[in-house]
């Protein structure tokens, strides 16, 4: 087993001692009756179990996406020549998305892979943190409708802005990022 995890090169180290140790406080707290490490074990299972949830039709759209949307149509729409209406177009679809955003970087990956242009990239991601749907019917019904548009009206150029700077910024080592993308099915 150990050679095994030594030779695995997407297992983080670190990371997995991490979650070893959460996982004997669970059980210690179990074992001990510490109410606080068995709320924390509760807790875990629930949220691990909506994730797990969410994740499998998630993926599947993603990989649909990347089946079905031709690498033409991507960089026609969120490509270097799509101009302005890629921000728009990503912003849009970014306001569609209804998963958390742990969900939104893999569509991300999959618009990088297909020749989305990374400002554009960038813009979806932080599009989606902003202006989702959901979140928005839900803040315009205790803040008002006024002030969420007032929110998207300085939030949405900023974002713009920081993913056009940002690309100008990392532009030249966009494809060492982007050759990432692309080894991950590897």
């Amino acid at each position: 087993m150990k050679n095994q995890m030594k030779n695995n090169k997407y297992i983080n180290k670190p990371l997995f001692l991490l979650f070893c140790l959460y996982g004997l406080f669970i059980a210690y707290s179990y074992i001990f009756k510490i109410d606080s490490g068995m709320k924390m074990g509760k807790n875990f299972i629930f949220f691990a179990s909506d994730m797990l949830k969410l994740f499998p039709p998630a993926f599947v759209l993603v990989g649909l996406f990347m089946v079905w949307v031709d690498r033409k149509t991507v960089e026609k729409y969120f490509g270097e020549a799509s101009g302005f209406m890629g921000y728009a177009a990503s912003i849009l679809l970014a306001c569609t998305t209804l998963y958390p955003f742990v969900v939104v970087l893999p569509m991300a990956a999959a618009l990088s892979k297909k020749g989305a242009k990374l400002s554009i990239v960038l813009t979806y991601l932080g599009a989606s943190a902003i202006c989702r749907i959901p979140m928005t019917i839900f803040e315009a019904s205790f803040l008002g409708l006024k002030f969420s548009m007032m929110r998207y009206a300085v939030s949405l150029p900023l974002v713009i802005v920081t993913s056009i700077m940002i690309e100008k910024v990392v532009g030249k080592n966009y494809f060492a990022v982007n050759n990432l993308f692309n080894n991950l099915d590897e």
